[in-house]
């Protein structure tokens, strides 16, 4: 599966209702761990709403490291993940699930489907 194929999955799972940001992006990551998708689902079934619904970091983003931090064995996992972070604040105005909700001329900064689709594009980019 291409990353962009991930990146369509992970945004069909986010629209379908049943599945958070972070839910979206690790489900549609799967075949880069060890993990199933379900447990991944389970795993990240806090992450929603920025930070566990504090409005905090995005959930999508949250997800892109999580599975940045199993691909690489926790080795380098930080600085991997610094430019997940950094090229995901690029592309999306923020990191913030509060900016990027923040509505402006009647629309949202970076709607969820499009911040799922960047972390996973994103992680792709990075991660190779």
């Amino acid at each position: 599966m291409t990353i962009e194929e991930r990146a369509n999955k992970a945004v069909e799972l986010k629209m379908s209702g049943m599945y958070n940001c972070a839910q979206s992006v690790t489900v549609a990551l799967a075949d880069e761990t060890e993990l199933t998708e379900e447990q991944l689902k389970q795993l990240t079934a806090g992450f929603c709403a920025g930070m566990g619904n504090l409005e905090a970091t995005c959930g999508a983003l949250i997800g892109a490291g999580m599975i940045a931090g199993l691909k690489t064995k926790g080795k380098g996992t930080l600085g991997v993940t610094r430019q997940i972070q950094e090229e995901f604040a690029s592309r999306c105005g923020a990191i913030r699930c509060k900016d990027l909700k923040a509505v402006t001329d009647g629309k949202p900064l970076c709607p969820c489907e499009e911040c799922v689709r960047n972390a996973v594009q994103i992680y792709g980019e990075v991660l190779g």
